[in-house]
């Protein structure tokens, strides 16, 4: 099925979750932050946070410095 990932067309498996979006951007779940359609996804619903057909996805990365 096809997401908006950070702008651009994005090609996911049907039943995918944030989750598993995560996983096949090999992106660890710690240092980011998900906006789901203008919504912030909590981490702790990550694995049940399904994704639909046309969602859009922001995926944040944190960095450290100092």
């Amino acid at each position: 099925m096809l997401i908006v990932l950070n702008g651009d067309p994005f090609e996911v498996s049907d039943n995918a979750t944030v989750a598993t979006l995560l996983l096949q951007l090999d992106i660890k779940r710690e240092r980011v932050a998900v906006e789901l359609n203008t919504d912030i996804v909590p981490k702790s619903d990550y694995d049940k946070q399904l994704l639909s057909a046309d969602d859009k996805i922001e995926i944040v990365h944190f960095v450290g410095g100092g």
